[in-house]
């Protein structure tokens, strides 16, 4: 008897478990959706392909599909992850590698739920967990503006994932436990001007994205989103009220950082945000006002002693005067001999030129570089420079990687942190400098203010 009883549990059992498999499979299943016909591109308005063109850029689509060097929207970019490589799909109209036998439900599906028209959930590297606030109007204009993209037959590489991330039923899982599908819905408490960039910002731009910490399995942290996070070897800094920057960030600095790419106070965008600003410049100066108002509120007001400093830090930044330039004072030196040998003989000439921005150094002082808790972004600077812009005008650096060692390397850093911030010195510092010139922690390098993958394919027009 206790055996029959002990079997019929098991079958019991069995059949619960078979019950919940089948259970959770038909909820993660979805429909394929069937295959159109590529709609002629002379179809779609002029004006609703202009208005798609502005939210492109929004989100900064052409960042992620697009190969260094390669045809726009084309996909194949590698995106490293912690769980593996992902590559970027390509989302020209071809009928065959992109998504040309797309309707725009299936597309509107995609940008909503994060399912593609054959039924597949995507992966989270595509962020519908924020594009999911996107209107469908919006979702149209978006559409017509791809659509009328041109098409190019380029297959990307298969992704490189263990096992069960490469199943993409396993993503029905993520999606169960992060992702909250649902349009945007404006706060009523809130101005007109401030509920339009919480939904460019928290949408398409999806700026969270990059500026948020992720957890183990690479979800947001909502508790802590806007607190800083990592993009493509960069620091994302934190843009809410953990800001670094020695002069606290305005709606006004922040309308003009977005709209230029460079800012007299707080230096200009690079590694992956310089393809943000480099974007965001097309757009009307209302939509970037109304991001910059949104990102401010967010930051907060500072307190009274962050705002004095900031006051005393203004007389620091370079100005073009009636007669020429103006040097800001050189600080009183500190640190080592040789990291201020090596400040002298690679950074002064440009940092205390007094030369404005954007071709200008900013001085150290107004770094948030030099304030930063993570010296990331001033290793990857000083080790790589910034390349100049192919066919446009832009901020350079030169890349010392090839003339500082590593110990060169630390010794000066060691002397901007202690120079020119009044934070605790960096720990780590000579791993994370071997790190990363060894590739070790992969950087994506290149110009300021570009708006593409590469140097040679800014402002690519197909």
């Amino acid at each position: 008897m206790g055996r029959r009883k002990t079997r019929l549990g098991v079958i019991g059992g069995a059949a619960v478990l078979l019950a919940l498999g089948a259970g959770a499979l038909a909820w993660a299943w979805e429909a394929a959706i069937p295959p159109q016909p590529r709609p002629a591109a002379d179809g779609f308005p002029p004006e609703l392909v202009a208005e798609g063109a502005r939210l492109a850029a929004v989100g900064n689509c052409i960042a992620c599909h697009t190969v260094p060097g390669g045809r726009s929207f084309a996909g194949g970019l590698a995106l490293p992850t912690p769980f593996g490589t992902i590559h970027s799909t390509n989302i020209t109209p071809d009928e065959e590698a992109g998504i040309g036998r797309w309707s725009e439900e299936a597309f509107i599906r995609a940008m909503r739920r994060g399912v593609d028209r054959d039924g597949r959930h995507l992966y989270p590297a595509f962020p519908y967990d924020h594009y999911t606030l996107v209107s469908d109007a919006d979702n149209r204009a978006l559409y017509a503006y791809l659509m009328t993209r041109t098409p190019v037959r380029a297959e990307a590489p298969a992704n490189d994932l263990p096992f069960p991330l490469n199943i993409r039923m396993a993503v029905a899982g993520w999606k169960l436990l992060y992702f909250r599908e649902g349009a945007f819905t404006p706060d009523p408490a809130k101005p007109e001007v401030w509920n339009r960039g919480a939904y460019l910002a928290e949408g398409l731009g999806h700026c969270g994205a990059c500026h948020s910490p992720r957890n183990a399995l690479g979800a947001v942290e909502e508790n802590r989103a806007w607190s800083g996070g990592e993009a493509e070897g960069w620091t994302a800094y934190p843009i809410n009220e953990q800001s670094p920057a020695p002069i606290p960030w305005t709606a006004d600095s922040l309308t003009f950082y977005l709209r230029h790419g460079w800012h007299p106070a707080h230096g200009v965008s690079r590694g992956p945000m310089a393809e943000v600003t480099g974007n965001l410049a097309g757009l009307p100066d209302a939509e970037v006002a109304a991001i910059a108002a949104y990102v401010a509120d967010r930051m907060g007001s500072p307190s009274p002693e962050r705002l004095r400093r900031g006051e005393d830090l203004q007389g620091l930044v370079p100005r073009l005067t009636a007669d020429g330039m103006t040097r800001p004072p050189a600080a009183d030196s500190q640190g080592d001999e040789r990291g201020e040998a090596i400040y002298r003989t690679a950074c002064a000439a440009c940092h205390e030129s007094g030369r404005p921005l954007p071709f200008g150094g900013l001085p150290f002082a107004l770094s948030t570089a030099v304030n930063a808790s993570n010296p990331q972004n001033i290793v990857n600077v000083t080790l790589f420079g910034l390349p100049p812009g192919d066919g446009t005008v832009s901020a350079v650096m030169p890349a010392f990687g090839g003339a500082l060692t590593d110990a060169d390397m630390v010794a000066l850093l060691r002397h901007l942190r202690g120079r020119f911030s009044d934070q605790p010195p960096w720990e780590g510092l000579e791993r994370l400098v071997a790190d990363t010139r060894s590739g070790t922690h992969r950087v994506a390098v290149r110009p300021a203010d570009g708006i593409e993958r590469a140097p040679r394919n800014v402002g690519a027009a197909d």
